[in-house]
């Protein structure tokens, strides 16, 4: 019995352990993508004086909110580092902020307004369920107590 503890200890010291070393190059990898992506941003800066401006406006804005979707996805990554978990509030932004880049990025072509029905109605449950996710957590049922 003590022995299978002992094993199970290691075993279970060994996943944290690698889990916490993949996460670490993971997040050292988000950061470079995050600098890359503003660096495509600042390169796409130079779209305004060669297109017309709403397709470098468009082009930039998505730049941006894809930037802003790689800043969600390594603050979750984060938020896992230091407390072991991840918080739904965290997933759901992340999804959030990149429906609405998809969003942006097809704002100006001719889209079926089944599409734009589906997407409204995904971004409201999502908010719907991150509001249920901040009403009902651990930590606020914990608060209450």
């Amino acid at each position: 019995m003590w022995r299978e503890n002992s094993i199970d200890l290691k075993l279970t010291r060994f996943y944290e352990m690698s889990a916490r070393a993949a996460l670490s190059l993971l997040i050292v990898v988000i950061l470079l993508a995050i600098v890359a992506g503003i660096g495509c941003t600042f390169y796409d800066m130079r779209l305004i004086f060669r297109q017309d401006f709403h397709s470098a406006f468009k082009t930039i804005m998505v730049d941006m909110l894809t930037v802003l979707a790689i800043v969600e996805v390594l603050r979750t990554a984060l938020a896992y580092f230091t407390e072991g978990r991840v918080k739904v509030t965290y997933i759901i932004d992340t999804v959030i902020v990149t429906v609405l880049t998809e969003v942006m990025a097809f704002w100006y072509k001719n889209i079926d307004w089944n599409e734009v029905a589906m997407t409204i109605a995904l971004v409201l449950s999502l908010a719907f369920v991150r509001i249920i996710a901040v009403r009902f957590s651990p930590a606020g049922l914990r608060k209450e107590l």
